[in-house]
């Protein structure tokens, strides 16, 4: 077993808030770990509406929840906050020394002086492939939500979905894969037309195979379906991948002993600490009176959630504000010291 990673602050959640909670933390030089469950950072801006415009971002006419998470993830560069995706923290335990520990289902294990909640909704999780037992095959046979798809060059692969993101998978894969088929319940979709319109032209071009039906048994080497009329079809494969949606669960959140009102966490707003010292919660996860599920409310929740941490990181240490404008501390800590001269 590996030792914990000890580190100043640990964020659960890598969406739009858990980035720029860094990004906060980083200024007052607090050092951070970000652990999620999807394969990347964005958080449900990226899951759920990354091509969608988002007209409300200070300073930003418009954007999309993919190119929010982009700049985002340039502007906290500079602070190098090391990620842990694909992973669900299980675990929170205090420990004597008032640090907390806490696991993950990946295995990692965390000591942290302080945590933050950036959760959203819950820990957006795969949907699952309704089959028994078929969680045994995943991560040999059976991948959610690939988040590189070069594994797959040269083999058959049956993609199973009917949205954007199966829809892209499939069509990426007709350029690397030996055999690529498209499975969906039915033939329609929910997905940009111009993609429906790519995919129905590679089938025309007999590029990408497609049958309807809703998978019924899989034993590692062969994907049964059954068809609209209850007639079965097997289709062989070396790897079968399920683009299904994901959906938010509050997760092992619910059993940490934090109080909780109506699946949401109670804070303090001087500083978005929770009920236990050192915890705090941002963004949509948290609750108080006035609260808003805005994404620029909880930037500014992060930004006093660091404040409040700096107690805890640097005890007995006076803090000062500094302006990013001025600040040639702030200018060294973001890489821009030739601004100040």
């Amino acid at each position: 077993m590996h030792a914990p990673i000890e580190t100043d602050a640990l964020i659960i959640g890598a969406g739009p808030v858990g980035l720029f909670q860094a990004f906060q933390l980083g200024l007052l030089e607090i050092s951070s770990h970000i652990v999620d469950a999807l394969p990347a950072a964005g958080g449900q801006c990226v899951a759920l509406y990354g091509d969608k415009p988002i007209y409300d971002i200070p300073g930003t006419p418009v954007t999309t929840g993919r190119a929010l998470a982009q700049s985002l993830l340039q502007q906290v560069a500079p602070f190098k906050p090391q990620f842990h995706f694909g992973e669900q923290v299980a675990t929170l335990a205090k420990q004597a020394d008032a640090r907390w520990l806490l696991g993950t289902s990946g295995g990692s294990s965390f000591v942290a002086k302080t945590v933050f909640l950036a959760a959203g909704v819950g820990a957006f999780v795969p949907r699952r492939i309704a089959i028994d037992d078929i969680a045994r095959f995943e991560g040999q046979r059976l991948f959610y939500h690939p988040e590189s798809l070069d594994r797959f060059a040269d083999q058959v692969v049956v993609v199973n979905g009917g949205d954007d993101a199966a829809l892209d998978t499939a069509i990426a894969l007709t350029g690397l894969a030996k055999q690529v088929t498209l499975v969906h319940r039915r033939d329609g979709f929910q997905a940009d037309p111009a993609r429906v319109d790519a995919m129905r032209a590679l089938v025309a071009d007999g590029k990408l195979g497609f049958a309807v039906g809703q998978p019924s048994a899989f034993d590692g080497e062969t994907l049964q379906i059954t068809k609209p009329d209850a007639s079965t079809l097997d289709l062989p494969l070396d790897a079968l991948i399920a683009c299904l949606g994901i959906s938010p669960k509050l997760g092992p959140i619910a059993d940490w002993g934090l109080a909780l009102e109506r699946k949401q966490v109670p804070v303090n707003t001087a500083t978005f600490q929770t009920c236990e010292p050192g915890v705090f919660a941002v963004g949509d996860i948290n609750t108080y009176p006035g609260k808003k599920k805005l994404i620029v409310c909880g930037f500014h929740e992060a930004t006093l959630a660091a404040w409040g941490a700096t107690d805890i990181v640097f005890p007995g240490r006076s803090i000062p504000l500094q302006y990013t404008t001025t600040s040639t501390r702030l200018h060294t800590l973001l890489g821009v010291d030739h601004l100040a001269r």
